[in-house]
């Protein structure tokens, strides 16, 4: 069924309960003259009168009486669910998956979760703990957090964080063993922990800086994992030195867990930005995360 088709059934509905060309017109926005000529139209499709007219009245046929019968609860139906339709979209509800690396869901989202489900009840968020680089459109995700420097071409990306200081990090019971490091090079007599990327197989490039100049240095690594939170694990036994970003450790300098070494030459990488594809009509519970993610944290008056 087509628009036309759609747009007959309902001037039909409404000259039928106001017994009126000139009331339905009122009420549907169009001339009685038009109105009129989409009857025709309607009962020459059918091949059946479904309206009596006469100078003064307007009554239904006994085709039209079931035809009014029939149709009045199904367009009641359509009507009802576009006005659901609506309501959806202007209470945020609904499901938003995520797809983003366990260290953003630890530094990023986790903290502000509890306060998300709060305002909006009726949102579930889906989070998927990937630290590959996904094509979230094809996986079926509505958005993805990653760092900048790993942010999918074509997409919408809004800064969640500011840029993350990377560290050399070492426990004190590894200290107690070895000279802690005073420039890269030292690296090489060191016990080192490395992430290792699994969808490229390629190791994380310890990135130094001198000045203006960027270097990356190929470690002497003992481990590699694809798991910072085991790598943090690995660090806090003593087993060896690891690359990770400082904002990430930051209770375990607080509690004298984990010492840095080496802090003027560790640069900063892009921080984490929630990015999505573009879309005319997004969906009301990606836009409620998306704006409620960009917006500045409320800070705990009790803090």
């Amino acid at each position: 069924m087509n628009g036309k088709e759609i747009a007959e059934l309902i001037a039909f509905m409404e000259v039928a309960r106001s017994q009126s060309f000139r009331r339905a017109a009122s009420r549907l926005g169009m001339s009685p003259s038009a109105v009129s000529h989409t009857i025709r139209s309607l009962e020459t499709r059918l091949g059946v009168r479904v309206l009596s007219r006469t100078t003064r009245s307007v009554s239904l046929t006994q085709a039209g009486e079931r035809l009014l019968q029939r149709v009045e609860p199904a367009i009641s139906d359509i009507r009802q669910a576009v006005r659901e339709s609506a309501a959806f979209q202007a209470s945020p509800q609904g499901t938003v998956r995520i797809n983003l690396p366990r260290i953003a869901a630890q530094l990023v989202l986790v903290p502000r979760l509890h306060a998300f489900l709060e305002r909006y009840p009726r949102i579930n968020v889906d989070l998927v703990i990937d630290d590959t680089l996904t094509d979230i459109v094809s996986q079926g995700f509505d958005a993805g957090i990653r760092s900048g420097e790993r942010l999918q071409q074509d997409m919408v990306a809004r800064q969640l964080t500011p840029a993350l200081n990377m560290a050399v990090v070492g426990a004190p019971s590894y200290f107690a063993r070895r000279s802690p490091p005073e420039v890269p090079a030292d690296l090489h007599k060191h016990i080192c922990i490395n992430y290792r990327w699994s969808d490229s197989n390629a190791l994380y490039a310890w990135t130094f800086q001198e000045g203006d100049r960027r270097f990356d240095l190929q470690v002497r690594y003992a481990l590699t994992l694809n798991d910072t939170s085991l790598i943090v694990a690995a660090v806090l036994e003593g087993t060896g030195l690891a690359y990770l970003p400082q904002n990430h450790l930051q209770t375990h300098f607080d509690s004298g867990e984990l010492v840095r070494v080496l802090p003027s030459w560790t640069p900063s990488i892009p921080g984490f930005y929630l990015y999505y594809p573009h879309r005319e009509h997004m969906p009301s519970a990606l836009r409620a995360f998306v704006d409620f993610m960009t917006e500045p944290p409320i800070k705990d008056s009790h803090s």
